[in-house]
């Protein structure tokens, strides 16, 4: 019986425009875990290109790759930087419709297009 062998996965290989990009990290913050939420942004940083994504985000790459990797909280200020650099935007919305009052629309998504 032969083994299957199978390659590593790398979810910024199929990252492979900003529509994926968006999609894949408002899919990731609505799991509400930060550490997940920041990997996901790794990922879209690699699939952008890390030294991209520092020239864009005004940060060297190597600076953005330390705040990224999991190891300490992520400053809110570096968030946004790479975000801005990636063309996405955080947006605050209720999490639950009926705590606004007299609303009657859906909440806005998470992260829109910057």
């Amino acid at each position: 019986m032969s083994q299957e062998t199978f390659a590593p996965w790398d979810t910024a290989e199929i990252l492979k425009n900003d529509k994926m990009i968006v999609e894949y990290l408002q899919a990731a913050l609505e799991e509400n875990e930060p550490a997940f939420f920041v990997k996901a942004i790794a990922n879209a940083a690699r699939a952008k290109g890390m030294t991209q994504v520092g020239k864009d985000g005004r940060a060297a790459s190597q600076k953005i790759c330390r705040a990224l990797s999991g190891k300490r909280d992520l400053r809110l200020s570096t968030l946004m930087k790479v975000l801005d650099s990636l063309g996405v935007q955080l947006t605050v919305a209720p999490s639950r419709i009926e705590d606004v009052e007299g609303a009657d629309l859906a909440p806005e998504p998470a992260l829109a297009r910057a």
